[in-house]
């Protein structure tokens, strides 16, 4: 019977997070998941203060590693690893959980391991649904990043597109602050929409029918931007909400329709490739019945994590960190943090402007 346990720590944006997961003989088992939010603190900025975060990531990171230890029953002395997310995120942030993850497994003498946060949400839904193969498609889609990868395996990303300006996570946050749901607004927004009139405002279809599965919210948001301006009545609000909500399922429906596409140029057309949606983004409900509705259509597997795993968590980094740690690739603890990080480290940078695609 193979055990491994490991401590994962997560500070890449405004959630201070410690877990503890164990794999016995293959197979994840969450013994603890502590996340504390940093809502509160941000919400009266109407977005992430970087400083801000990092300082309360300072106060209470040691808190929460106690409690997550306290919660799986276990000891510092039982980890076989410590794995710390290094990038992509916020500098000032990504140094907090870093630097503490170090120091534990340098006090420790056990094995590093530096952590992508991207590769955590593309693998969490393996912490529930274990008969995960490869090779599968993914949309990750949060607040930061929104892209389409083919993972043909463990460390092995294609990027076969990605938003060439704004993510989806941080299109809807916006929205709803311009809309006066405050932040986070993803949520709110989504909540808010029910009931509106989803044909109510005609909003732009950003990429539509070019440049591949490639994404661009940029436009979306300043088009809801000026309609949002000449706006006073709630229930006129309420039917933007939901024109916003609907044109977004839409651009991504589409747009996974052309990655489907060039999944199955590459792979085949086997009826059984998994097709997994992570992030935060995919906490929203409607998003999920429609893609989940045309992953079907399309002989794909639709694979959603549990709702708690969608936003950012330790889970999901540790059980990376017990992946690589399988395969022996441990970090130095002189590994630098990175505030861009892609997975497909050969694919072209496509953000700024006057991109020809």
């Amino acid at each position: 019977m193979k055990k491994i346990t490991f401590l994962g720590i997560e500070t890449s944006c405004d959630e201070t997070a410690a877990a503890v997961i164990q794999s016995l003989n293959g197979k994840p088992k969450i013994l603890s998941n502590v996340v504390l939010s940093q809502i509160k603190q941000h919400a009266r900025y109407g977005g992430v203060v970087p400083e801000l975060a990092a300082r309360t990531h300072i106060e209470n990171i040691d808190k929460i590693i106690s409690k997550a230890l306290q919660k799986s029953k276990l000891d510092l002395k039982d980890i076989d690893g410590v794995a710390a997310t290094t990038g992509p995120g916020l500098v000032v942030c990504l140094n907090v959980g870093s630097s503490i993850g170090k120091s534990l497994a340098g006090f420790l003498k056990k094995p590093f391991i530096a952590v992508n946060h991207l590769e955590g949400h593309a693998l969490s839904p393996a912490l529930i649904h274990q008969k995960i193969s490869y090779p599968y498609l993914l949309l990750l889609i949060s607040g930061g990043h929104s892209q389409f990868l083919m993972v043909k395996s463990f460390d092995q990303y294609v990027q076969l597109g990605t938003t060439i300006d704004d993510a989806a996570g941080e299109a809807f946050d916006k929205t709803a602050k311009l809309l006066g749901l405050g932040y986070p607004g993803g949520a709110k927004l989504e909540k808010f929409a029910v009931g509106g009139d989803e044909e109510a405002f005609i909003l732009p279809f950003p990429l539509f029918r070019k440049a591949g599965s490639n994404l661009s919210f940029a436009g979306l948001k300043t088009a809801v931007m000026r309609i949002a301006e000449n706006l006073k009545i709630k229930k006129h609000k309420k039917d933007l909400a939901a024109s916003f909500q609907k044109i977004v399922e839409k651009i991504l429906e589409e747009k996974t329709k052309v990655a489907m596409e060039q999944f199955r140029a590459e792979m085949g057309f086997n009826e059984n490739f998994p097709f997994i949606i992570a992030g935060g983004v995919a906490a929203n409900k409607k998003i999920r019945a429609r893609l989940k509705q045309l992953a079907e259509g399309k002989k794909f597997t639709p694979i959603f994590p549990p709702l708690e795993l969608c936003g950012d968590n330790a889970a999901m980094i540790a059980w990376v960190g017990i992946q690589k740690f399988k395969r022996k690739k441990f970090d130095s603890l002189n590994t630098k943090i990175r505030s861009r990080w892609p997975l497909d480290a050969s694919a072209p940078f496509l953000k700024g402007p006057g991109l020809k695609l």
